[in-house]
């Protein structure tokens, strides 16, 4: 007798539901950022021991190919947007000189231009006046604004994406805006490094140029994250991403390749041991969620003051350690000289120079840090405030 029992009705397939993704563009801009912070790290390392040999080295081709990778990819997301009115960036976009984009893509293409400009300047500077005698050269400062110009429009648009999503996109997103603001608050140190030496850490001015300086991305990171440790993971990131450059670069060789040399370079020279801005920044992270309920000028001023407090309770003692023979090895580094260094320079000679002639002027320096402090503390709220809020 044949089964006549009735066939168990297969189920349809499921529809394959597309998970929402981080956009090609802003993969793009993370990549040219991540560029230009491999190659200006690695630059000034093979400035430091090999010489300007040729315009055409590996780091400065890393270095502009951060500008060529922004210009392409955040200029072709505002000419399709422009033209294409189906474009589903237009509703997340502005309009500006009638083209139409994400606000981040036209930083970017501004920052593209100006580093793209940089380089033939940069290279008559050169033929002209020789080697730098300072970082902050006019090339150098037209390449920087061009760099901070991308890295502040990646920033842009990874947050305005980042408030438009939820879940895993989120916490992707949220990654992505801690490492942007790492790389931010990296180049603004860099640009100060002439100020932030080890020779000054004895001064007030040093510690003037940090509070004008970390306080302001900490406060960004604290608004535009859900992170309780925002401060910590920020400072914590930059820690480690420099210790890595100090233990790598000298594994690789190197020999100075112009005169005159006063040091006995046989590797690449890597930069300073990194400034202790990670004790502060848990201080202020353990301060922020109990004062919540304060104004934003009172948070402001007690986080800045709980910054510049730290920040000497740490690296002023610390200071006295990286003069002293025990930090002259690989882990601390101190002990690494660049070939035009003579044996005249304190940092050499391990000695600290003052920056202030008397004791009111260091004073009234320690007074404009806490003010600083507070300002940029405040500054950063508002931007921070501003980005969480941002959808374009």
């Amino acid at each position: 007798m044949a089964d006549t029992a009735p066939l168990a009705a297969s189920a349809p397939p499921k529809a394959s539901v597309r998970r929402p993704s981080i956009p090609w563009f802003i993969w793009w801009s993370v990549a040219a950022v991540t560029s230009g912070v491999f190659g200006g790290v690695w630059d000034i390392a093979w400035h430091k021991s090999i010489g300007r040999d040729s315009f055409w080295t590996l780091p400065h081709v890393l270095i502009y190919l951060c500008g060529v990778l922004a210009g392409v990819a955040c200029g072709y997301v505002i000419i399709s947007t422009t033209f294409n009115r189906n474009s589903p960036l237009r509703p997340a976009s502005i309009a500006m000189w009638g083209f139409r984009g994400p606000l981040g893509a036209f930083m970017c293409v501004w920052g593209s231009v100006a580093m793209l400009a940089s380089a033939p300047f940069d290279n008559w500077w050169h033929e002209a006046y020789g080697l730098d005698v300072k970082i902050l050269s006019p090339p150098h400062v037209l390449l920087a604004l061009g760099m901070t110009a991308i890295r502040v429009g990646t920033l842009v648009m990874v947050v305005a994406q980042m408030n438009r999503a939820s879940g895993e996109l989120y916490r992707k997103l949220e990654r992505l805006s801690f490492y942007t603001l790492v790389v931010l608050l990296g180049l603004s140190l860099g640009i100060m490094e002439e100020l932030t030496n080890r020779v000054f850490m004895h001064g007030a001015t040093f510690y003037l140029v940090l509070a004008l300086t970390a306080p302001g991305w900490m406060a960004v990171a604290a608004r535009i994250s859900n992170q309780p440790w925002a401060a910590t993971i920020l400072t914590a990131s930059y820690t480690a991403l420099h210790l890595g450059f100090l233990w790598l670069l000298p594994l690789a060789p190197a020999e100075p390749q112009l005169g005159p040399v006063y040091q006995n370079v046989t590797h690449l020279v890597p930069p300073d041991f990194p400034l202790l801005i990670l004790a502060p920044a848990i201080a202020v992270d353990l301060l922020r969620r109990r004062i919540g309920t304060w104004s934003r000028w009172a948070q402001a001023a007690a986080l800045g003051a709980t910054f510049v407090v730290t920040l000497i309770a740490v690296q002023w003692p610390f200071a006295g350690f990286l003069m002293s023979p025990a930090s002259r090895n690989w882990f601390f580094g101190t002990h690494y000289h660049p070939y035009f260094a003579p044996p005249s320079w304190a940092s050499v000679r391990n000695v600290f120079l003052p920056t202030e002639q008397t004791p009111a002027e260091f004073w009234l320096r320690m007074a404009m840090a806490l003010a600083g402090a507070t300002v940029m503390m405040r500054l950063g709220f508002t931007w921070g405030e501003w980005m969480r809020r941002l959808r374009r």
